[in-house]
């Protein structure tokens, strides 16, 4: 039987989400109490893999297991055994031929900035900070001139697993929330480090030190160290991963409200 979870997490306490011969990863914690609910040894498949302190509002996973539970065992079962920052959102039987990673449609991650002279201190590990004023009109800007099917090497990782660095970038929405900076970002796949290199250098425009079209310029240069430096883990949230309807799945429930 295979078995499709949706999960949110707290990434500050982790080392990320795959599992590490140390331990101390978000698929650790998941699947030590997965197998002691299904009393065997459980192994997941992710939607996507989250770095040392990502978020999760709605990560996707999918496990094969021989044991018959009703879908409370589960949910309330496995979050009895999970630490108190991880939880089990539902589960659903899925057939054989779903894949949490392949079968994705698409992938939206928020980065929620606080934008103030002063650090966070109460939500510090939850947000991304920048202490200098940065007008949203022009982040816009550049950010739509991005969108759609591009070679977006100049925003990946240099450790980047990916077989090719070419992405559909479906949307990029700014947002101001009093003194938060909401950035939605949705694409088919995301390529490592990609949504904080974007980030970064929407930054960087927000706070004048380059024009809008800059981010065309790093586009077309295909050059990683051309573009500003990768923005802090801690303002990054996996929003939700969509699929066919064929498969029943939850809707990802939105953190900024639907654009």
């Amino acid at each position: 039987m295979r078995i499709a979870l949706g999960l949110e997490y707290d990434g500050s306490q982790f080392c990320g989400w795959q599992c590490q011969p140390s331990g101390g990863s978000i698929q650790d914690a998941l699947e030590t109490a997965l197998s002691k609910i299904g009393s065997s040894d459980i192994r997941t498949i992710t939607a996507g893999r989250t770095d040392a302190g990502v978020h999760a509002l709605h990560q996707v996973v999918h496990f094969d297991t021989g044991a018959t539970r009703p879908a409370s065992a589960w949910v309330r079962g496995v979050n009895s055994l999970l630490p108190d920052s991880v939880a089990v959102l539902w589960a659903h039987p899925v057939p054989d031929d779903f894949h949490a990673r392949y079968g994705a449609i698409e992938r939206c991650y928020v980065y929620l900035l606080l934008n103030h002279p002063v650090r966070p201190g109460l939500h510090s590990g939850k947000l991304g900070w920048f202490h200098q004023p940065l007008d949203l009109s022009k982040m816009q800007q550049a950010a739509d001139l991005i969108l759609g099917e591009h070679d977006f090497s100049s925003f990946r990782a240099a450790e980047c697993q990916a077989t090719s660095p070419v992405r559909r970038l479906n949307k990029i929405q700014i947002s101001q929330h009093g003194d938060i900076i909401a950035f939605e970002l949705r694409a088919n796949a995301f390529l490592h480090h990609m949504v904080r290199n974007l980030v970064g250098c929407l930054v960087y425009v927000g706070k004048g030190k380059h024009p809008p079209e800059w981010l065309l310029t790093l586009l077309g240069a295909r050059n990683r160290s051309l573009a500003a430096p990768t923005f802090a883990a801690s303002g990054l949230y996996l929003a939700g991963v969509a699929y066919d309807a064929k498969w029943g799945l939850p809707i990802p429930r939105s953190v900024i409200g639907d654009r």
